[in-house]
């Protein structure tokens, strides 16, 4: 299927068309949006499932339901926690957030800037000092502000554990339809990555799990840990 380039062509066409309805922002996990596809969010349960981490860490909160999604999931495996990182949580999403038994007990929230060292403290309090961690970042997009992002939260993952980079996609939707944002072609996540990987063999992609997405926001973005 991924040697398929037009069918590859066209599923990226449906996926551009699609977002300029907000396709992505209409999918929920206990009533909270996930702000993710439902191939995407497929794709980390299947990681979540093999690697057992003890810890997801999610930069980038949003609108919660990705960290709900995260815990339920580590509910039924038994074990692990997560962390969800953002300069802006909202008191009421606390609330909601904290309105689900166990699953909420398995959540901890840090309000502040991801690449701020105080904020990058507070994780590695909680972590313990585990790295089978999966992270995922998923905030400002800009080239600098996740370029940094993957500096800093690169040495919580070891071998066999795995670092999402989320909304590569940016870097091939056409301008003309997309949206007033800081980031954009040429600034995005997966300009932030290439540079990154340039500078790193830590990490490679799982072209595996990729390949049979065929609908992703985080093309090249699944990176698996295999040198610690």
């Amino acid at each position: 299927m991924a040697a398929d380039t037009k069918l590859t062509e066209d599923s990226r066409e449906l996926l551009f068309r699609a977002d300029q309805h907000r396709w992505i922002h209409q999918g929920t996990w206990l009533g909270e949006p996930v702000l993710n596809l439902p191939q995407d969010m497929f794709a980390l349960q299947e990681i979540i499932f093999r690697t057992r981490p003890e810890y997801i860490i999610e930069i980038g909160v949003a609108w919660g339901g990705s960290l709900l999604f995260y815990s339920t999931l580590l509910e039924v495996l038994g074990g692990g926690e997560v962390i969800g990182v953002d300069i802006f949580i909202p008191d009421d999403l606390k609330e909601r957030l904290n309105s689900h038994g166990t699953l909420s007990e398995r959540i901890h929230l840090i309000n502040g800037s991801s690449v701020e060292q105080t904020t990058v403290d507070k994780v590695k309090a909680i972590t313990g000092g585990s790295r089978k961690t999966m992270v995922l970042l998923d905030s400002n997009h800009t080239h600098e502000h996740v370029y940094k992002e993957l500096q800093l939260y690169a040495p919580f993952v070891e071998k066999g554990y795995y670092l999402i980079c989320g909304d590569t996609i940016v870097e091939d939707i056409p301008e003309q339809i997309y949206r007033d944002r800081p980031w954009g072609p040429g600034n995005n996540p997966k300009t932030a990555l290439n540079a990154f990987m340039k500078e790193t063999n830590r990490f490679e992609v799982d072209s595996e799990l990729e390949n049979k997405l065929l609908f992703s926001c985080n093309p090249g973005g699944y990176l698996r840990c295999i040198e610690d």
